[in-house]
């Protein structure tokens, strides 16, 4: 008899299972059928779904389950159905249609119609709801004239259980104060559902705001620095080739050179031009320039008469893009400085990769008080950068979790060393 108990419990373990998968299946599919529904009701506008709430809502007021479901005050004696109850109770229903765009005028028409309703014995309608959703959305959407309206409805409040005493209800001063509390409670729910709404519209605006000040600090660092690089190697490209007049080679060479600093000058800004244009995902994916290689950067210094020397020890790790163009940009900017700053000094680029790091080191020989500012730039060499260019290549590297220092060598000279997370993203 046992065996024939553990065998029908192991018949009836399997469909028992698949009974549970399939009540599983059918409840996701449900939740999947919710919010497809929600969504769908979401991207409908205001307008259509408050109207369409309006005609429901004034269906099923005359529906017969619900029909005697309703907000009833005054215990006055009631009358049948009649024309009045039903465009009264409609009164109360319709105006539901311009809540959001209108609350104080949906306020107004359902309030009245349900003191009338009241008043004239009507007999129980689910419409006379209407009066705590038609307060709900006064809270929740009345933006102008906030105490005007509710300085009315008290008024109009106070009319109305004059009214009703007048009438012979045997309601008292108890039991008006227990309604007028539950009209505050709709009238409430409705407010914080505004302030929320409001607090986070501001926190958007905040982030907005927050989110333009960074992109616009991000495309100045950027300006700054290809607008300094090149626009410095062209002026003392061009500076040089004055006194190379006797060498039509070498002042070919150096026009060559010039040439070739403007071309990438225009691409760079080309480049940032399109960020500005650029909108959507568009904007998204094309931010972060690419960047160039250093030792074409090292080549092209030298190239303008700046002694420099490249020095890579380790290999290097794949990289983000944002770490990339940070170890880029930290060279560009030093070698900028050492030619407006020292010229002719010699300078060395140090490349050193280890697992996860990156770090970039640049020494301008010279003197602790600093090597002479190049003579081709002349009195305005020190007014190109701005003083932005240290700053920002320490916001860039922090930014991405890395370190930055900058200032004189002990041996003379300026030094800047920037370590920099190869997960890095800008």
């Amino acid at each position: 008899m046992m065996e024939d108990r553990a065998a029908a419990v192991a018949g009836t373990e399997p469909r028992t299972r698949d009974g549970a998968f399939a009540r599983a299946g059918l409840g996701a599919a449900a939740i999947l059928r919710l919010r497809s529904l929600s969504g769908w009701w979401r991207s409908r506008s205001t307008a259509t779904r408050d109207g369409e709430f309006a005609l429901v809502f004034a269906l099923l007021s005359f529906t017969a389950p619900l029909s005697k479901i309703g907000a009833q005050f005054g215990d006055l004696p009631t009358h049948g159905t009649s024309a009045a109850s039903v465009l009264l109770t409609l009164g109360m229903t319709l105006p539901m249609a311009v809540r959001t765009r209108w609350p104080a005028a949906c306020l107004a028409l359902a309030g009245t119609c349900f003191a009338v309703h009241a008043l004239l014995g009507c007999p129980p309608t689910f419409g006379s709801l209407g009066l705590y959703i038609a307060l709900y959305s006064a809270g929740a959407h009345q933006n102008r004239l906030r105490r005007v309206m509710v300085a009315a409805v008290a008024a109009g409040y106070l009319v109305f259980a004059i009214a009703l005493h007048e009438m012979g209800s045997p309601d008292g001063l108890v039991d008006h104060l227990l309604f007028s509390m539950v009209l505050a409670v709709a009238f409430g729910l409705g407010v914080l559902v505004r302030e929320r709404r409001v607090r986070e519209a501001e926190r958007r605006r905040l982030s907005a705001r927050a989110a333009i000040a960074a992109e616009r600090s991000r495309l100045a660092r950027e300006l700054h620095d290809v607008v300094t690089h090149h626009v410095t190697a062209m002026v003392v490209q061009s500076g040089a080739a004055q006194y190379l007049t006797d060498s039509p080679e070498k002042v070919s060479e150096a026009l060559g050179a010039i040439n070739g600093t403007g071309r990438r000058a225009l691409a760079e800004l080309r480049f940032l031009l399109g960020v500005l244009e650029a909108t959507g995902e568009s904007a998204a994916r094309d931010r972060t320039p690419t960047p160039g290689r250093v030792p074409d950067l090292v080549e092209q210094t030298r190239a303008g008469g700046q002694p420099v020397d490249l020095v890579e020890d380790g290999e290097q790790d794949p990289m983000a893009i944002g770490a990339r163009l940070t170890a880029y940009r930290v060279v560009q900017e030093s070698l900028t400085n050492a030619v407006k700053h020292a010229a002719g000094q010699s300078t060395l680029v140090r490349l050193a990769h280890t697992p996860g790091w990156t770090d970039v080191e640049v020494t301008t020989a010279g003197t602790s008080g600093g090597a002479p500012a190049s003579p081709v730039l002349g009195d305005g060499g020190a007014h190109i950068s701005g003083g932005r260019g240290l700053t920002g290549l320490r916001e860039r590297v922090e930014m991405l979790g890395g370190e930055f220092t900058a200032g004189p060598s002990p041996e003379g000279g300026f030094r800047v060393h920037a370590r920099i997370p190869a997960g890095g993203a800008a």
